[in-house]
């Protein structure tokens, strides 16, 4: 078998959950990852040759895929921000609409003339945001809160990997009580209402942590409210509140936080149109 054929057995094996051009895409991103073969070199290389031992990776990695498994978990990493992270079943798999929010804060900050002493990242999880913001505001103290124990033994060996220094929280930020005071506080809380989990792909509710994920239908914000109330107390006299949010409440979310007293409301679509992103300020 040579690539071109394994290429081809790939995207015919995978037809069953993904289209073609997705298909395609997921054997690019597995011999990237897998041998280092970029998209000119298959096409260079379409002829050579490919051993057994190679091929049955493939077909091994088929395999999870037909499960529903996502390809991150069957890397047990993925990239976020142009930083590798660790990923499993106790994290989500980072999206690219939190590289978004990253990238949103990143370029307010460029913009002050006072850089933030102290930021706090809420629902951490593979520790994604804080990591990413560490890495890049290296002078800055940053804190990153989860419930999960399990999701922060993942956030700290990704703070080792990343070369980066965390402090990180174990509570629960419906009951934390704290005395620390922040510039920044960054959230990605749970936001996904439970009637709308028959649109949600099977893979994500299969195998990535509901906890995470899910809030009832009858208090979609409690933790955008338990977070406005927290930042209340704990972020400074022009901090910043940041927030990822559901597509279907950014009217409500931003609502919500005008009755707390926060200010200079921001609602930003991100890059396919949707209210996913909000800041504003004490």
């Amino acid at each position: 078998m040579n690539i071109k054929e394994l290429e081809e057995y790939f995207i015919e094996q995978a037809r069953s959950l993904y289209d073609t051009e997705e298909a395609r895409s997921l054997f690019y991103i597995i011999t990237e990852q897998q041998e280092g073969w970029g998209r000119s070199y298959i096409l260079m290389n379409s002829t050579k040759e490919v051993d057994v031992n190679q091929s049955n990776k493939y077909k091994d990695i088929l395999s999870e895929l037909k499960t529903g498994k996502p390809l991150q978990y069957i890397f047990a990493e993925t990239i976020f921000y142009g930083l590798k992270f660790n990923v499993g079943p106790a994290v989500l798999i980072p999206r690219p609409e939190t590289e978004e929010l990253v990238d949103w804060i990143l370029q307010t900050v460029k913009v002050d003339a006072q850089k933030p002493d102290k930021i706090l990242d809420i629902g951490t999880g593979s520790g994604c945001i804080a990591i990413s913001l560490k890495k890049h505001l290296e002078k800055t103290e940053v804190s990153a809160l989860d419930v999960s124990a399990d999701a922060l033994i993942v956030a700290q060996k990704n703070a080792a990997l990343n070369e980066v220094t965390i402090n990180f929280i174990n509570q629960d930020i419906l009951h934390y009580n704290a005395d620390e005071n922040y510039d920044l506080i960054v959230s990605n809380p749970p936001y996904i209402k439970e009637e709308e989990k028959a649109a949600m792909h099977q893979n994500v509710l299969d195998y990535e942590p509901h906890l995470a994920l899910f809030v009832t239908n009858e208090r979609p914000l409690l933790f955008y409210e338990a977070i406005a109330d927290f930042a209340n107390r704990n972020l400074r006299k022009g901090g910043t509140l940041f927030f990822e949010i559901n597509e279907y409440l950014g009217q409500e979310t931003a609502a919500m936080l005008k009755t707390k007293g926060f200010r200079s409301i921001i609602l930003r679509k991100d890059m396919q149109g949707k209210d996913r992103m909000i800041c504003c300020s004490l």
